[in-house]
């Protein structure tokens, strides 16, 4: 029995690109398609480059989509490369002609949180990599710019660590727990001990760069994971990303909540909102009496919530206390997020309150540009 062609196309348009995310069909990857009497099914596959990455991964996709059709007994896929003519092509289909930023088109909802702390030591990119880990899992789609351009870390803590494929000037970022992400690791040749020794307007050609050249898709949310304090980035990710939401991390010590509050008090000056505060290393219970330790203070993420309102006239609301959990630290260290490998604990139930609340939070009209004029009438 021969297969059906158009049922061999049907199950082919639902093999999605694993760095694209978008049907191969779509992306005119797919080159050939054939069947014989027998059964078997010989599928011709563009790959976007010669070295690409995830050539066992497309290969697996599509023997599974087609391997459902009925009368198939074996599938064959034979990978061949794009041409310049076709790789411009495919560049054209995803981003048209002009270079421009995806997130400041006229209509996007893309929920934006650049994520903030006064002063580094607070665990502020181990809270925005769980945050990223936790909205990916609930089935979100979830960009992830470590920003932190001289002490990035995020790769690691994501087991994102693959170096990004480039089709045509675009970077297609690697993927750790469903979440994409880029960072300036990918880009140093000397790997992660190689220092990088940027002024300011490098830095924000850098931060551009992530933000105009990498193919993010269709995201539901972008994060960024900010350098500590309100230096060029913070100032640049304002101009960059004008919709962009600050979250504060601190810690419940009087000394890093005091610090934080000027990370959340820029937003007076770069004309930003302020989601909210989150503390983390707050207490947790004795491991022999239950008793709450503070090991860190008491209070400071609402004392920084309470001095930031006060400078804003907005509310300004703690969106939750992360208890201090040793696993969280670890699951960094090892690639594995603690919100992943154990989402029953404590800081991970914290954590995923905090990502159910701003990865679904409806996004208002406010700040958006409609792309529309007044008109008068006759």
């Amino acid at each position: 029995m021969q297969p059906n062609l158009d049922a061999l196309n049907a199950a082919l348009a639902t093999v999605n690109d694993p760095e694209i995310h978008r049907p191969i069909t779509e992306l005119g990857m797919l080159k050939s398609v054939e069947a014989d009497d027998q059964g078997v099914v010989k599928v011709g596959v563009y790959l976007t480059v010669s070295g690409c990455p995830m050539r066992d991964t497309i290969t697996d996709r599509v023997t599974a989509a087609v391997s459902t059709v009925a009368g198939v007994t074996r599938v064959e896929v034979e990978l061949d490369v794009m041409s310049d003519e076709q790789r411009a092509a495919m560049k054209k289909t995803l981003r048209g002609d002009e270079k421009e930023n995806p997130f400041n088109k006229p209509g996007n909802t893309t929920r934006i949180y650049a994520i903030a702390s006064g002063k580094g030591g607070v665990g502020k990119s181990s809270v925005t990599a769980n945050l990223a880990a936790a909205m990916a899992d609930m089935g979100l789609s979830v960009g992830l710019i470590d920003a932190d351009i001289y002490g990035h870390s995020i790769p690691r803590m994501l087991d994102a660590l693959d170096a990004p494929t480039m089709v045509e000037g675009m970077i297609m970022p690697p993927t750790g727990f469903g979440v994409r992400v880029i960072s300036m690791l990918a880009f140093k040749p000397g790997g992660v001990t190689q220092p990088v020794a940027f002024r300011g307007p490098m830095l924000h050609r850098a931060l551009e760069q992530f933000i105009t050249d990498v193919w993010w898709g269709d995201l539901d949310v972008l994060l960024l994971d900010l350098p500590p304090g309100t230096g060029d980035i913070a100032i640049s990710a304002a101009q960059l990303l004008p919709t962009a939401e600050l979250v504060i991390v601190t810690t419940p010590q009087m000394a890093a909540a005091d610090v934080a509050v000027r990370a959340g008090t820029l937003a007076e000056q770069t004309h930003q909102k302020v989601a909210g505060v989150i503390e983390n290393m707050s207490s947790f219970p004795c491991p022999h009496c239950g008793e709450p330790m503070d090991l860190f203070g008491t209070g400071g993420g609402k004392l920084v919530a309470d001095q930031i309102a006060k400078v804003l006239g907005t509310e300004t609301p703690l969106l939750g206390q992360i208890p201090f959990d040793v696993a969280l630290r670890e699951g960094g260290d090892d690639g594995k997020p603690l919100v992943i490998s154990n989402p029953d604990a404590p800081a991970s139930m914290a954590i995923r309150a905090m990502a159910e609340r701003l990865g679904k939070r409806p996004r208002g009209l406010a700040g958006m540009s409609l792309n529309i004029s007044p008109t008068r009438k006759s």
